[in-house]
């Protein structure tokens, strides 16, 4: 099967990174600067200048623009370290100063970086000649200065214009230097070089920004800006961008709402909405939101979606939050019933339950790989299970992950199992006969963060008991889990209930930069077990008389990134980036084309 979205924008991680300390990048400027003047004060003491003068410049060069003193030294610290300096020190405060973000790690990275650059660029003058060495300096303050100003327009403000500053303080500091080491006229052909430079790395930026500009109308590069905002800071405005390619859809929902004689009433609903994309962006901490605005406990499953139904801001939880409210009037409750069961057809599995005259549905296919099922699945099951029950909640798992992968679509052979499975048991949960229910809850915080794969809700279980059959819903607030977890929780789960299922709610807080952080990935099955098993005992401890009633929820107008929309803009991106190095090369090699016809001009 060909790569889908989730995969592509999956591999777009394989491009960030962090930065090292900004007190790291400064000793490594200081000390290649030093390792420099070490090499030339050696040549210095050990070479005649009538002789060998490979590490040294002479009197007068072959061009008019650049003179020297007799015997004079190149200096690394003077000529790359103090210009890397200041920019370190000036480039954060002034970026600041128009109101965005800069740290002193990137910063410092972006210093450092430049400062290779310089070096090598510089120093490959003497595999010609040393006397072309202020040539290939004033080369490399220009691609400093382009370089700088693309990153800076890439990382905090894609405005070119308010760039320009803090993109010379490494190179102005260098003309300056230039001038005291060569002369005065050092400036002006280093000033022309830094016009081609600049002009061949803007050309560069529009290069890049046109594709995702013509197919979606939005700056690239403004997008990038707000994603390092939102990873620096938590800033939210991602959420624009997703707005101008957004699109609005019309999705329902199930609801069981719980009520008892005693103990706190319970809602478990099944949005069809991804709690995605990443972090607080979009609808990342859906199940959150959720359960913080019903005075029930409130358990949010998974429904089905894939990234096409990502929330485009948090905004848009409250249309979800008012349709559930708006449901649950006219409510009819009944306290029956229907015993549970599972069944397998093919790799999916079914634990299926029947509520008075609605009907549960927990699907899976671990061991096997278990991923986001798309929303047509659902929405074909839930019509055909209508003429059984006028209520059907199918329930996406989400308990297998063994790596980045598509989701699940129409008319393919995994979708034809869930087709079948779920009807398989609707059939069963219609001939079912009803008893008393009696359900307990349980709400469980655990001492485990985000970045170890749980998200703000911890653990929560449901526990429903029918003729004297015990059924564990245990929900876990992650996005996915670790192949094999689901089997070592469920093994000890069932030595206390008769059925039982593990879930997640595919919360995407506990993904910041990269897809992949399952529920025990970063801390083992084993480690937490001991709280699932708690959250259990507690739950079934909490058994009381139960009335049910269910609801469709319509969720209307509700505005998410649109069908397709991710898998263009992944696929957009990644054609993208195949082309800017050969783009990079090309602009690079005609600045320095150029570099040397200017200094042939001006010699």
């Amino acid at each position: 099967m060909a790569q889908d979205s989730d995969v592509k924008l999956g591999q777009l991680t394989k491009y960030i990174f962090t930065a090292p300390s900004a007190l790291r990048s400064f000793l490594l400027i200081v000390v290649l600067g030093l390792i420099i003047d070490g090499a030339c004060a050696r040549a210095w003491l050990t070479l005649p200048f009538s002789g060998n003068i490979a590490y040294t410049i002479p009197t007068v060069l072959s061009s008019n623009l650049f003179f020297l003193p007799e015997k004079f030294l190149f200096s690394g610290t003077i000529a790359f370290s103090i210009p890397a300096i200041a920019a370190l020190l000036l480039t954060k405060p002034i970026i600041e100063y128009s109101g965005k973000t800069m740290t002193w790690n990137r910063s410092g990275l972006l210093a450092l970086a430049c400062t290779v650059f310089g070096v090598i660029i510089t120093l490959a003058a003497l595999l010609s000649s040393v006397t072309l060495i202020p040539l290939f300096y004033a080369i490399s303050l220009g691609f400093i200065f382009g370089l700088r100003l693309f990153v800076l327009v890439a990382i905090a403000d894609y405005r070119v214009s308010r760039m320009i500053i803090p993109a010379l303080t490494q190179s102005v500091v260098g003309i300056i230097v230039g001038m005291l080491l060569f002369s005065p006229s050092f400036a002006i052909f280093a000033l022309v070089l830094h016009l081609v430079f600049g002009l061949g790395f803007v050309i560069l930026i529009w290069l890049i920004e046109r594709p995702l500009h013509r197919a979606f109308g939005i700056r690239g590069l403004a997008f990038i800006n707000a994603f390092i905002a939102h990873m620096t800071d938590g800033s939210k405005n991602m959420e624009e961008f997703f707005r101008e390619i957004g699109e609005e859809i019309f999705v329902p929902q199930v609801n069981f709402f719980f009520r008892r004689e005693r103990g706190e009433p319970v809602l478990f609903t099944v949005p069809n909405l991804h709690p995605g994309p990443m972090g607080e962006i979009g609808g990342g901490n859906l199940p959150k939101v959720l359960h913080d605005n019903f005075p029930e406990e409130t358990l949010v499953a998974h429904g089905c979606a894939t990234h096409d139904f990502n929330l485009v801001s948090e905004s848009e939880i409250n249309k979800v939050i008012d349709a559930i409210r708006k449901s649950r009037s006219n409510l009819l409750y009944a306290g029956a019933a229907g015993r549970s069961g599972r069944l397998t057809v093919g790799s999916v599995q079914v634990l299926y339950q029947r509520f008075n005259d609605s009907v549960l549905l927990i699907t899976t296919r671990s061991p096997q790989r278990t991923e986001d099922l798309d929303f047509s699945i659902g929405s074909t099951i839930m019509a055909e299970g209508h003429r059984l029950f006028p209520h059907v909640a199918l329930v996406d798992a989400h308990n297998c992950m063994t790596d980045l992968s598509s989701p699940v679509l129409l008319a393919t052979l995994t979708a034809t199992e869930y087709q079948r499975a779920a009807m398989d048991a609707m059939e069963a949960c219609k001939i079912s006969p009803l008893h008393p229910l009696r359900i307990g809850v349980n709400h469980l915080t655990v001492p485990y963060l985000r970045e170890q794969g749980f998200g703000d809700l911890g653990i929560q279980v449901l526990v429903t008991e029918v003729d004297g059959q015990r059924t564990a819903y245990v929900l876990i607030d992650g996005n996915n889990m670790a192949q094999g977890v689901r089997e070592v929780l469920l093994a000890q789960i069932l030595t206390l209930v008769d059925h039982a299922e593990v879930m997640t709610t595919d919360t995407h807080v506990v993904n910041t930069i990269t897809g992949k952080n399952p529920v025990g990935m970063h801390v083992p099955a084993l480690e937490f077990l001991p709280s699932v098993m708690q959250s259990v005992r507690n739950a079934v401890k909490d058994l009381s008389p139960a009335e049910v009633a269910a609801s469709t929820a319509h969720c209307e107008h509700v505005v998410v990134f649109g069908s397709n929309r991710i898998s263009q803009l992944a696929s957009t991106v990644n054609a993208m980036l195949v082309f800017v190095a050969p783009l990079s090369l090309a602009m690079l090699l005609l600045a320095f084309l150029l570099s040397l016809i200017a200094y042939a001009v001006m010699a």
